[in-house]
């Protein structure tokens, strides 16, 4: 084992976990910059909470659940233990020759584990009872979300199928995507967001800090999907990153063309989205695409954003930060664009990436109604309609965010 190598994996893969957790902040400023004052404190205490839900429970499940090792190679399920078995060698069980530590690989992974149910609470944001939010991330976070890894990074059917997903447009966006889409039809829109036939506009209290937060999320991109190289492969890792970053560029570009187009408007968060659009999309090939591929696929995940943000309206869903439209419409897309983009491009791939969105997407629907329609029949999952108008808040914190800065908190 090359010592020098080793330890430069080891700190680039460091240097990337800590990206990731930082995206966490992102997500929590774009998710409380698009919503109402009202609700500040409730979706900032949602974020860390799921936070230490993620950690915690893949610490003593989740990890094992989804790298259970050889013997379930090909299968559906596989457990090896409970809580961190370390190796004799110290080192990481899918790498003999030393790539980086077990904690290492350990903690880069728990840092993505949190995240599908970030995506949830962007959709759900502003009616959603805390308990059952909390409730419903712990299972899916601890269970769900670590079987569907292991179908693809832990060796499972879909990594013998042939199906391709290098940093999670399918494996972390869409799944959390179709438990946001789930939630939402099983809560119903806020109050005011569908009158008398109309669809009405309920803008977020600080677009500042939801750019930011994009920003933030950018950012944090090049070590989620830089440290998906599983090494400081300079090659590899400088083509990630130069793809991630056209594509997040292409996606905002698309999406304000389309929109301007259609509406006839500069919208800020549309070109947002866009951009996270782009990021999710090019997740699931970002190590295959050479420059064109990467501004394709992020210039059509910008296309996307705006269509599906209108679909969604007509069908009379709300979803407050667009999270379905990013993670699960680009999720998929991105996920389609493997086997219509670079170096795997073919039928065959992409029949092999449909047979894995179509597989995720029946079980993490399936089992994401059962949770929340358990919830829903037993505590309940939408708060009062006094609650809701006057705000999460006031009502599950007893506090508000802003006591002297003249916000206007309806």
């Amino acid at each position: 084992m090359d010592y020098a190598v080793f330890t430069t994996n080891n700190l680039w893969m460091m240097i990337c976990i800590a990206l990731v957790f930082i995206m966490h902040l992102g997500f929590s400023l774009l998710e409380i910059g698009l919503t109402r004052a009202k609700n500040t404190i409730n979706i900032l205490f949602k974020n860390v909470m799921i936070l230490i839900i993620g950690i915690l429970s893949y610490t003593l499940v989740g990890f094992s659940l989804m790298y259970p090792g050889e013997t379930f190679a090909g299968a559906v399920f596989g457990f090896s233990n409970f809580g961190l078995l370390l190796p004799s060698n110290g080192l990481s069980a899918d790498y003999a020759d030393g790539a980086y530590t077990f904690y290492t690989d350990f903690l880069f992974q728990a840092m993505f584990a949190a995240t599908a149910a970030t995506i949830v609470s962007g959709a759900v944001a502003e009616r959603i009872k805390l308990s059952s939010f909390l409730i419903f991330s712990i299972l899916y976070v601890g269970f769900i979300y670590p079987i569907t890894g292991m179908w693809k990074w832990g060796g499972g059917f879909l990594d013998k199928l042939g199906f391709y997903d290098f940093a999670g447009s399918t494996l972390v966006h869409s799944v959390g995507g179709w438990a946001a889409l789930v939630s939402i039809t099983l809560l119903g829109a806020r109050i005011g967001k569908f009158k008398e036939g109309k669809i009405s506009v309920i803008p977020g209290h600080s677009i500042p800090l939801a750019t930011v937060g994009v920003f933030l999320l950018w950012f944090g991109w090049f070590g989620f999907n830089g440290g998906s190289v599983l090494s400081a492969d300079p090659a590899t890792t400088s083509l990630v990153l130069v793809t991630t970053c056209i594509a997040a560029s292409a996606g905002g570009l698309g999406a304000f063309v389309v929109s301007y187009l259609r509406y006839r408007d500069n919208d800020l968060s549309m070109i947002l989205n866009g951009v996270l659009g782009g990021l999710v999309g090019i997740t699931a090939g970002a190590n295959l695409m050479g420059v064109i591929d990467a501004l394709a696929i992020g210039f059509i995940s910008g296309v996307l954003i705006v269509l599906a943000v209108a679909f969604l309206d007509s069908l009379r869903l709300d979803d407050p930060v667009g999270a379905i439209s990013v993670h699960l419409v680009c999720g998929i897309w991105g996920t389609l664009a493997v086997g219509i983009f670079g170096e795997l491009a073919g039928w065959s791939q992409l029949l092999n990436q449909f047979a894995g969105i179509l597989a995720v997407g029946l079980f993490c629907v399936a089992s994401s109604f059962i949770i929340l329609f358990g919830l829903k029949k037993s505590i309940g999952l939408r708060v009062t309609e006094i609650e809701e108008i006057e705000g999460l808040d006031a009502h599950e914190h007893g506090t508000a965010a802003y006591t002297s800065l003249g916000i206007n908190e309806s």
